[in-house]
């Protein structure tokens, strides 16, 4: 009876010990996201404090947050009368403009790759063809080469083909993602493949296995996808810069008119006005996508 009682006491301690470790251990998990939570939110805040000041007034030593002359939207005016963020009527016709010239660049890009990927994707899942390892390696390979390595061989291929400064010449070499299809073979791979057998018996082509058995249950994987690559293309820079001049500048071409617009120095206010006017559609896009983002690469497993 004795050895019982002291047995279940023992365990009783034992549970209660566990219990409160893990119950410590979720507290400072969640401290901890937190912590990184308002270290990523505070750039973000100043960012948009910062550019609701006065442009004419700067940024002293102890007055980096907010400005005594108030509130005023007096930089973003400032930043959309300098450069052609938006398009508007010039000489009776519409002109360009870093918005029109940014998303015509950005969607004809994710367009080609959602196919080009989906579809490499699929043929490295589905068949077996002689080098089909080999190939696979030779494209990951690609994510370790340097994009600046590339630059120069790039531009003489666009100025042979006469499409410089234009945005088909920007999305060019980008119509391929290694990611993209590393990423997108990677989720046809956790397709059931007892299903897929079955759509072959019941005589399914090849694209209506595509549409119809890989695609859907990958469609979360293809959102994250658009998202990294709408996010990395609407940040280029060096890409863009190299191949336009002025008609087919995106938005961040345009950031660099006020990185230097005083003798002075930068205007602060101005600058994170016009950042934010360039980061705003990432942000939104971000809120609205984010769960099919982060499931997409919990559940994209490694095969």
């Amino acid at each position: 009876m004795n050895n019982s009682v002291t047995t279940a006491t023992s365990a009783s301690r034992t549970a209660q010990l566990s219990w409160s470790r893990a119950r410590w251990g979720i507290w400072f998990v969640n401290g901890l996201t937190i912590l990184l939570a308002i270290m990523w939110a505070v750039p973000i805040i100043w960012t948009i404090i910062v550019s609701f000041r006065p442009p004419s007034d700067p940024l002293g030593q102890n007055d980096v947050w907010f400005s005594k002359d108030g509130v005023t939207l007096e930089s973003y005016q400032r930043a959309v009368d300098l450069a052609p963020f938006f398009p508007h009527v010039e000489d009776g016709r519409l002109s360009r403009s870093y918005y029109g010239n940014t998303l015509e660049y950005v969607l004809m890009t994710l367009a080609v790759q959602l196919v080009t990927v989906t579809l490499a994707a699929f043929a490295f899942v589905q068949y077996q063809f002689p080098g089909k390892r080999l190939l696979f390696y030779l494209i990951l390979i690609q994510l370790m080469i340097p994009t600046a390595i590339l630059l120069v061989p790039n531009f003489t291929i666009i100025s042979q083909l006469g499409l410089y400064d234009t945005t088909l010449a920007i999305a060019i070499p980008y119509f391929g993602s290694a990611f993209g299809t590393f990423l997108m073979r990677q989720a046809f791979l956790e397709v059931p493949r007892e299903l897929v057998e079955s759509a072959e018996i019941d005589g399914a082509r090849w694209y209506q296995l595509l549409w119809n058995i890989y695609l859907p249950p990958t469609r979360a994987t293809l959102v994250a996808f658009g998202m990294v690559s709408v996010s990395f293309h609407w940040n280029s820079l060096l890409w863009p810069l190299v191949v336009t001049s002025d008609q087919s500048r995106p938005l961040t071409m345009g950031l660099l008119r006020f990185t230097q617009l005083t003798d002075i120095g930068a205007q602060w206010s101005l600058i994170m006005a016009a950042t934010l006017i360039i980061v705003a559609p990432l942000f939104i896009l971000f809120l609205v996508f984010q769960r099919q983002f982060i499931q997409s690469f919990i559940n994209s497993g490694f095969k």
